[in-house]
């Protein structure tokens, strides 16, 4: 089936979908996907949600994750992603993209997108990769107000609350800041860069509610596996910046035997294939639907003459 002729299940939005998922047994596995092509790849290697990081999508369009992305270019993208996978995704909204009104409407635009859930951090602006040293924090009062805006505001769309106060304030202003969080009308929390086994452990014992995990590449936390992650006490795993990070690298490689060799011969036997491309994009049940509906039709004066109705045998 493709997107063109898929139906919507109202009874069963995308909140609904992500937040039964991580109710179940065991941890719910979140890789991040920046564009439509990557969701679908994901999809086909059998996971079942996905996530899209604002550093992610920001490096895809050539920018640092400063918070210069901006919610047009959100949406487009959450549109794009939801409507190629039909995944539930949980979309990283930085900061929200201003005061709590500005949250309000940054929820109804994304939930009109599609996604499932949306993140929200506790940083200020110009906000900053949760494992790099500058970080600077809002009031955890004001971003308790942005929760509970955001709650009034959604229909269906989870709230997922990150801290980044364990490298800021400490860890036990992180836990704080989680509870008040939770109180404000967050469904599930994220305490970013926790750098132990035993950080994950306590705060797991301490916030009683959904976690998630984040397992990127080149920062502070150590690498666990998702399994790991389950035993700590953590409902979900994402890993956000996995993908970009390798598909980055394979490009580069491309694009230096191209500049050597003048060809891409040596790098071929590396490539999707196009049968395999067409496969992921659904390309012949595009077609076939296509071929299903539209046909050309040729102006009278155009047509085969066999085609006009015989003059002698029309009603009068």
């Amino acid at each position: 089936m493709t997107w063109l002729t898929e139906r919507d299940s109202k009874d069963y939005p995308p909140g609904a979908q992500l937040s039964a998922l991580w109710q179940a047994p065991g941890i719910l596995q979140i890789p991040g996907a920046h564009n439509a092509l990557a969701a679908l790849l994901a999809k086909e290697a059998g996971f079942k949600a996905i996530y899209l990081s604002g550093a992610a999508l920001s490096a895809s369009l050539g920018l640092p994750d400063l918070g210069i992305l901006g919610l047009d270019e959100l949406c487009f993208f959450t549109r794009a992603i939801v409507r190629a996978a039909g995944l539930p995704l949980v979309v990283d909204a930085d900061t929200g993209y201003g005061g709590v009104l500005n949250v309000m409407r940054v929820v109804r635009e994304l939930e009109d997108a599609g996604a499932a859930a949306l993140q929200l951090e506790d940083q200020v602006l110009p906000k900053k990769c949760g494992h790099l040293n500058g970080k600077h924090l809002i009031a955890a009062e004001e971003m308790a107000a942005k929760i509970a805006a955001a709650a009034r505001a959604r229909r269906h769309l989870r709230i997922i609350a990150r801290t980044d106060a364990a490298g800021v304030e400490g860890f036990a202003a992180a836990v704080k800041r989680a509870q008040l969080y939770l109180q404000a009308g967050a469904d599930a929390i994220f305490p970013e860069a926790l750098t132990s086994a035993e950080m994950f452990i306590d705060f797991a014992s301490e916030v009683n509610a959904p976690l998630l995990a984040n397992m990127t590449e080149f920062g502070r936390t150590p690498y666990f596996t998702a399994q790991e992650f389950e035993r700590f006490g953590y409902k979900m795993v994402i890993w956000p910046v996995s993908s970009l990070r390798v598909a980055a690298r394979a490009m580069a490689d491309l694009y230096a035997t191209l500049a050597r060799d003048g060809s891409q011969k040596a790098v071929l036997d590396r490539m999707q294939t196009r049968a395999e491309l067409y496969q992921i994009i659904a390309y012949q049940e595009y077609e076939a639907l296509d071929a299903s509906i539209a046909r050309s039709v040729l102006p009278p004066h155009l047509s085969d003459p066999a085609d006009k109705p015989n003059e002698g045998n029309r009603a009068s």
